[in-house]
């Protein structure tokens, strides 16, 4: 008995799982769209609905803005316990970023995620509600969550 309710219980809660398929060799972002692809060289491996910034037209330019970036990054870290479901990591900003908000006396911001809803006491406030980030629902970011290694290119664009 104890065995079939730990097996139950593990079921319902794990967040982390394994990923054995075709190795993630790109995420592919389309702001406009609001879709988001994992791709295996040019091969769709997955593709969701994504929620981005409360600003979400143009380019990350300054802490606040409620843009998400545009360009090349990479995928660089990634956060079990962050204030929303699960989350990794883009490494934005680069020293472009850097050097254009330098330019104009502004900060250019950064903690930039993929991640889920948020955790219990905070709302997703509808449509394209995050600070800059991309969001996807919890059970989708628990496959991204599996399948994206750090040190993944990742392609924003508008």
């Amino acid at each position: 008995m104890f065995g079939a309710l730990a097996l139950a219980l593990s079921a319902c809660s794990n967040k982390f799982r394994t990923y054995n398929g075709p190795e993630v060799t790109r995420v592919a972002v389309f702001k406009g769209r609001r879709e988001m692809y994992l791709l295996h060289h040019e091969e769709v491996l997955k593709k969701y609905e994504i929620d981005l910034g409360f600003n979400p037209v143009g380019h990350k330019f300054q802490e606040g803005d409620g843009r998400t970036p545009e360009g090349r990054y990479l995928i660089d870290r990634r956060n079990p316990n962050s204030a929303f479901y699960l989350s990794i990591g883009i490494s934005y900003p680069n020293e472009a970023d850097v050097a254009r908000a330098k330019a104009f006396d502004v900060r250019p911001g950064g903690d930039i995620f993929i991640h889920g809803g948020p955790r219990k006491g905070r709302d997703r406030g509808g449509k394209d509600w995050t600070a800059g980030c991309i969001s996807v629902s919890d059970r989708q970011m628990q496959d991204i969550y599996a399948m994206v290694r750090d040190g993944t290119p990742i392609d924003i664009y508008p």
